[in-house]
């Protein structure tokens, strides 16, 4: 998986081959998302956990990098996707998310470049 934050687009990669597309909300400029290389180590569901039936800031699930504090989630504002918005973690559309996590497991690499 390759997240470019120039194009602000996640790429689900095999061999040299783009699978599959995403368009991605990245770090602010005080909190940029940081760049390296880092594997997935957890995936964690946030089904409507919010009083009142409302999506957490996480959205629908919660994909964790090797970098703590750090990682792959949905989101409760979609209309941050493309942005420069979060706290340097990488933002995605909720179905979005679900989608890269039907393809994606625990140990895969994720290259985040400039």
């Amino acid at each position: 998986m390759i997240v470019d934050l120039s194009d602000r687009r996640l790429s689900l990669v095999e061999g040299n081959r783009v699978m599959k597309s995403y368009p991605v909300g990245i770090g602010k400029v005080l909190t940029q998302t940081p760049v390296g290389t880092y594997t997935i180590v957890n995936k964690v569901p946030y089904p409507y956990s919010r009083p009142g039936g409302k999506l957490s800031p996480y959205g629908t699930l919660w994909m964790g990098l090797s970098r703590p504090g750090y990682g792959i989630h949905g989101t409760n504002k979609p209309a941050s996707i493309g942005k420069r918005v979060s706290k340097g973690c990488i933002r995605m559309y909720n179905r979005d998310v679900e989608d890269l996590s039907r393809h994606v497991g625990i140990g895969t690499r994720v290259i985040i470049r400039p």
